[in-house]
């Protein structure tokens, strides 16, 4: 470590990590109790030194594209890891590679792709670089929030951390186009989870309507032609495939 952040280094980070691209040096100064001169040297000192190594968008592919998001935990030789996390960078669809110092299980890949097949293509690819996937989930949600100790004495905790669905197992995402006479059709999310026709274990990922993504909530009303993107942890079983329509719903 070759650079020890004092009080306002502290701060500065904690409202760049709140929203740095909404926050001003000069407001920064209003809350540190310093000038906007004396900030922004301090946010080039942190920038000159690797602390802020830059101010990376959190975007939410599948709000954006109906996209999936996902994450593979990867086990690698500690002394392959760093050009294998370069390496696997270079994988289309992959967005993020973590080097972690924990045991073999030392590299954390999130990857964002169109559908299933997308993320298997990624995760075949990730193989081929000579890592082993050793666990792989979906990203429901991501919530972020700055490093607390960093913040002013009454700064308020936020959301919890990402909330993942685990894709090991019997647990599948199954896209689905709704029949013209399927159960489902014409009703709402939370109507279909009160007749039964989703299963109390089955989640709505994504639906795809015309060239639109719908947002799936208990109010979402699923309509004909739609493509409902099922997830299960113990698999999409009959009871929800015939709520689609049965055999005729297609699997993409």
């Amino acid at each position: 470590m070759d650079y020890r952040l004092d009080e306002i280094d502290r701060l500065t980070l904690y409202y760049l990590g709140s929203d740095a691209r909404n926050t001003t040096a000069t407001e920064i100064a209003e809350q540190v109790n310093v000038s906007a001169a004396t900030v922004r040297n301090r946010i080039n000192q942190l920038e000159q030194h690797g602390v802020v190594r830059g101010y990376p968008a959190h975007i939410d592919y599948e709000r954006g594209e109906g996209l999936l998001t996902g994450l593979y935990v990867c086990s690698v030789r500690v002394s392959e890891r760093d050009q294998l996390a370069r390496d696997v960078l270079g994988i289309s669809g992959v967005v993020n590679v973590r080097d972690v110092m924990s045991g073999d299980d030392g590299l954390h890949v999130k990857a964002v792709g169109e559908d299933t097949t997308s993320l298997q293509r990624i995760a075949s690819e990730i193989e081929n670089l000579g890592a082993t996937i050793e666990d792989e989930s979906l990203v429901k949600a991501e919530y972020y929030q700055p490093y607390q100790p960093y913040g002013p004495a009454d700064a308020t905790s936020a959301q919890p951390a990402t909330n993942v669905l685990s894709l090991v197992g019997d647990a599948q995402v199954v896209d689905l186009t709704v029949t013209e006479d399927a159960p489902v059709a014409g009703k709402t999310l939370a109507e279909a989870k009160e007749q039964g026709l989703l299963g109390d274990d089955v989640l709505v990922v994504a639906i795809e309507r015309a060239d639109d993504v719908v947002s799936a909530n208990g109010r979402t009303e699923i309509q004909p032609g739609d493509l409902v993107s099922v997830f299960s942890p113990d698999g999409v079983g009959d009871a929800t495939l015939n709520g689609f329509g049965g055999a005729e719903a297609k699997r993409r």
